[in-house]
């Protein structure tokens, strides 16, 4: 069980993953080798998963975000996850979804071109409804 303490912990961390355990401490009223103790515990029970970073796609040359709901042509779905291992400089998330579709893919493409290539391709393996982001 998580008490408010651990709530906050994790708000914390949610908020700036790089934050020092003596900042997290004062943050949560702890010290710093208390606060540590807990996210070292958090992390033993796999509430703590991991860490990361934010990265600005657009930054990195990858003007449109779009998400596609697959629909694969039949039940055997590797043809369609073979062909994403080709393509994975455009993937942000894979996720096996039940509803509408079989699959919620995020991509990220640097130009109209590479995404019809990308669409072209994916083709061959799944139909497809395409979703391209305006604006977060």
């Amino acid at each position: 069980m998580l008490d408010n303490t651990d709530i906050l912990i994790l708000d914390e961390l949610s908020k700036n993953s790089r934050i020092t355990m003596k900042e997290l401490g004062e943050k949560v009223h702890l010290t710093g080798p208390a606060t540590s103790a807990r996210v070292a515990k958090l992390e033993d029970r796999g509430v703590i998963e991991g860490y990361t970073i934010k990265v600005n796609q657009v930054k990195l040359g990858f003007y449109i975000h779009a998400y596609l709901t697959i629909i694969t042509q039949s039940t055997n779905h590797q043809p369609y996850l073979s062909f994403l291992k080709t393509q994975e400089q455009y993937l942000i998330h894979n996720y096996k979804i039940s509803g509408d579709g079989c699959y919620l893919l995020e991509c990220k493409f640097p130009s109209n071109e590479r995404m019809s290539e990308f669409l072209e391709g994916l083709n061959k393996h799944a139909n497809y409804k395409l979703s391209i982001v305006i604006d977060k």
